[in-house]
């Protein structure tokens, strides 16, 4: 007979955890390896083959965590666009003027373009994707550039933001944030942060209602 102690036994629940926990960060390493590979060879020249042997492993292993290349791209999209959602939600919880949420809004923007999963959302084309995935893409998008409206709308209103045309102010903040992700790079003389801090501002100055009072200076006698 066994004497031992059931509390002595190791948790049936550890080695599944472990694994699990190994499949993520291995599906991770993927991601992040075949990003990098997509923003250097473009993603049509970029091949699985690539992936796996910067990975060292082997092009049938990759197939324990994607089941294609148009599937990995997906997901590298994803998480572009998870980072950009996280910042409005987070604003969206939170008190301030239009203006101010603008600006949080596109300093969260411009540090998603400076990272490899958030040039994702401008330096590939959603026609790769399934149609199914496109679709997803197209709606994530869509609540991308409500955001910006919604906060311009909010700004005029509360009277942070002068009068303006809503649509064409969004259009021309988010083109010019969408270029980071094609011009910015890591060894750059300007880091990530310091990008998104001077766009969050030059790309609102003009927008900001000044509220200065004006001097009433005495006529002379």
């Amino acid at each position: 007979m066994d004497a031992r102690h059931p509390s002595s036994d190791p948790s049936p629940w550890m080695p599944f955890a472990s694994r699990r926990r190994a499949r993520d960060e291995k599906r991770e390493a993927v991601l992040r390896t075949a990003v990098q590979l997509f923003l250097e060879q473009g993603y049509h020249r970029a091949t699985l083959n690539g992936v796996a042997e910067r990975l060292n492993i082997t092009k049938p292993a990759l197939y324990n965590y994607f089941r294609s290349k148009d599937e990995i791209l997906f997901e590298c999209w994803a998480l572009g666009q998870e980072r950009v959602e996280d910042c409005i939600a987070e604003i969206d919880a939170g008190n301030g003027t239009g203006l101010s949420k603008l600006r949080k809004l596109i300093q969260g923007y411009a540090l998603g373009m400076a990272s490899d999963f958030g040039a994702s959302l401008v330096r590939f084309n959603s026609h790769d994707l399934t149609e199914a995935n496109q679709k997803i893409a197209r709606a994530g998008k869509r609540r991308i550039d409500q955001a910006f409206r919604n906060y311009v709308s909010e700004g005029v209103k509360d009277g942070s933001i002068k009068p303006c045309d809503v649509k064409l102010t969004t259009f021309a903040i988010v083109g010019s944030l969408n270029w980071i992700g094609h011009w910015f790079k890591h060894d750059g003389a300007l880091s990530a942060e310091a990008i998104a801090s001077q766009f969050s501002v030059q790309l609102t100055d003009g927008l900001a209602k000044t509220r200065a009072a004006k001097k009433i200076t005495k006529k002379k006698a």
